[in-house]
């Protein structure tokens, strides 16, 4: 659960962050018996428990699918992720994937961690894989062929230009979004997006990601993975890691705000993209992902702690966008909200802040146009606590002991 100072900072997480860990323990029992779907659904949890706990709430059909669509594009990036592969070993693995999901023998020694156990016993995914309906197979491995082919490209090349950022972008998570709304489509519960929307869904994710893990990916051993393209570094610094010392801090905030507004491109479609979504689970699960982006967007911008350390958005919040993002409506005021953040933060000195503030405003205007922003409570504005430290601190433990009773008397 969130720290006990997070929490007695903002009281209105706790009764979130109790609903999340509840959650988070009844998906971990939802575990099938099978060895291959048991390991399966027990890597997604160890390799990304907030994505685990969203699909569960989807079909079962789709939701295996999904599983196995994560896992087989987890395995394919933990290859390209691993700087100890030589390239001449790597780039043929990356290109023929899309077959080694139908090989239950194959496996390939790489990564840290859970990473490495996901390898080493690819052949339970493999299993799985072979398992689910046909139309799912072929949206998987037509994915995993061609982000396999997109990420030998980027291996050998550099992302220079803002068209070769989007590009690398598009093979490493637009293609994820083409596959799910294929997936979705398979399902029967939803019309096929187009692609440049289900594109924007993958690309508005992926750039938040490779903002906020600028110093993360800088520092990899034993070679940087640099994704910030050159044609926007290149304008602050002569080289990308010269952002990360502190007698660039000017530079770097305004290249990162630079980043940011870059990736505010995209919202309007994801807009438009959940907007057309039917199925209530679908929607809870493409929307809650898109409403953490924007937040940690604007807990990025301007903010020169992304070139210092970790920079993610409080547990409670998480909890609160889990928990309150189950309708449109809830989606139109997150961004709303988030982008009031982000403006307020927008410094009129900036190079990039007339650009930032036209996109923002393109965004709300998009909210507001919906007619919808009413029809929602605010979990993102801040509110003074309304209890006092002693108060919280004692429910806190008197929920505890109460979550502790009830968690040792539930059936097995």
């Amino acid at each position: 659960m969130g720290s006990l100072g997070a929490v007695l900072k903002h009281p209105d997480d706790l009764f979130p962050l109790l609903k999340l860990k509840r959650a988070m323990k009844h998906a971990e029992k939802q575990i099938p018996p099978e060895p291959h779907w048991g390991f399966c659904y027990s890597m997604l949890h160890k390799v990304s428990r907030s994505f685990a706990l969203v699909i569960q709430q989807l079909d079962t059909n789709l939701r295996n699918a999904v599983c196995i669509f994560y896992l087989v594009l987890r395995a394919l990036d933990t290859v390209e992720d691993d700087t100890s592969i030589a390239t001449n070993v790597k780039v043929p693995i990356l290109i023929a994937f899309h077959r080694h999901i139908y090989d239950q023998e194959w496996h390939f020694a790489c990564g840290e961690k859970d990473y490495k156990v996901l390898m080493d016993q690819f052949h339970h995914v493999s299993t799985a894989f072979l398992e689910l309906g046909e139309s799912f197979q072929v949206a998987i491995e037509d994915i995993t062929k061609r982000m396999g082919a997109g990420m030998a490209k980027f291996i050998l090349k550099e992302v220079e230009t803002v068209d070769d950022y989007d590009e690398y972008c598009h093979y490493v998570a637009g293609l994820v979004g083409l596959g799910l709304s294929k997936l979705f489509h398979a399902s029967g519960t939803e019309d096929l997006l187009s692609d440049d929307l289900s594109n924007s869904m993958g690309l508005f994710l992926q750039k938040t990601n490779i903002i906020r893990d600028y110093l993360e990916d800088i520092n990899e051993i034993p070679k940087s993975r640099m994704f910030w393209p050159r044609q926007i570094w290149s304008k602050y610094v002569i080289k990308l890691e010269d952002l990360k010392y502190e007698e660039n801090s000017e530079k770097a905030v305004q290249c990162l705000n630079d980043m940011v507004t870059n990736a505010l491109i995209h919202v309007e479609d994801c807009l438009i993209y959940m907007a057309a979504l039917r199925d209530p689970a679908i929607f809870r699960f493409c929307a809650i992902p898109q409403v953490m982006a924007i937040g940690t967007l604007a807990l990025c911008y301007n903010n020169i702690e992304v070139f210092r350390g970790v920079v993610k958005m409080r547990r409670g919040l998480t909890a609160k966008i889990i928990d309150q993002t189950k309708t449109i409506a809830d989606v139109y005021g997150a961004f709303f909200d988030f982008s009031c953040i982000l403006k307020s933060k927008v410094d009129m000195n900036d190079p990039n802040a007339e650009k930032t503030r036209s996109r923002l405003n393109a965004i709300q205007k998009t909210c507001r146009d919906s007619g919808l922003l009413n029809n929602r409570k605010s979990y993102v504005v801040k509110s003074n606590p309304r209890y006092n430290t002693a108060f919280i601190l004692m429910l806190i433990i008197i929920l505890s002991v109460i979550f502790a009773y009830l968690s040792s008397k539930r059936p097995n």
